[in-house]
């Protein structure tokens, strides 16, 4: 059985968790109450997953699912990214927003996502695959794409045109990139660190970001290099070599959370 001190440690995280999904912090806070007192009742139902919390997360979403809240449609405590926020999960089909907010929010892996919800590991694969298409098509965008290595750069373009983001240029060094960025503005950049001419993607990014704000996901083989203390944030991080499915998790996790993203022009 789980002691007072495992839950107590997971509460404003599963707080958290709730006011994503129920709309509001009233809503989240009258189920999260109503969980307690599901778990007070049946302490066994914390067993049923491969660790407290998971479990603790699978008995909210049965709570939740039997008994939904209310909409708070007005919900004033909400602030403006919230609202953002909360307007393209709506946008999304519940079983994969419920799984993209599992992992995107509160950093449960596959696995967990599967036992959480009670499904397979390929369907929890699959359910964040969709959640992040349907992101995708929410916020489709211009992206610049700052890397050296030709082929990466490629697979790179391949991969979020598939998405249906729009590629405004690649550049190959810290040069390229700022004249790029400066002629199409992007919504989106991905940014190697070290470039071809011995230059910085992350000094290229610093220089941009002074003209513009836009979400930045840096694509390195060195995530060291990062831990400088410097801006900008390395908020989205992936390290080469690249999976696919971490990519696209990455890429509609900064579009998704950045309300400063844009849309591209239509073609």
């Amino acid at each position: 059985m789980a002691s007072g001190h495992e839950i107590s440690g997971q509460l404003p995280y599963l707080r958290r968790f709730a006011r994503a999904v129920t709309g509001s912090q009233r809503n989240g806070d009258a189920c999260l109450l109503a969980t307690l007192e599901a778990i007070k009742s049946d302490p066994d139902a914390l067993r049923e997953g491969p660790s407290v919390r998971a479990s603790l997360y699978r008995t909210f979403l049965r709570v939740w699912r039997s008994n939904p809240t209310p909409d708070d449609a007005q919900d004033s405590s909400l602030s403006p990214d919230e609202r953002g926020a909360r307007e393209r999960l709506e946008a999304i089909s519940p079983q994969p927003r419920i799984a993209f907010l599992l992992s995107a929010l509160e950093g449960f892996d596959a696995v967990d996502i599967g036992a959480i919800l009670g499904v397979q590991r390929v369907d929890a694969d699959a359910l964040l695959d969709e959640a992040g298409r349907d992101i995708a098509r929410q916020l489709r965008t211009d992206v610049l794409i700052i890397e050296d290595e030709p082929l990466i750069a490629l697979d790179l373009k391949m991969l979020l045109e598939e998405l249906g983001h729009r590629i405004t240029g690649i550049a190959r060094t810290h040069k390229e990139a700022v004249k790029a960025a400066q002629a199409t503005p992007p919504g989106l950049i991905l940014a190697d660190i070290q470039l071809a001419d011995g230059s910085s993607g992350l000094e290229a990014v610093n220089q941009i970001l002074l003209s513009f704000e836009a979400p930045v996901i840096f694509v390195t083989a060195y995530p060291e290099r990062f831990l400088t203390g410097k801006p900008p944030e390395p908020a989205f991080l992936i390290t080469k070599p690249i999976s696919v499915d971490s990519l696209k998790a990455v890429v509609s996790q900064a579009l998704f959370f950045n309300r400063k993203s844009h849309r591209a022009p239509s073609a």
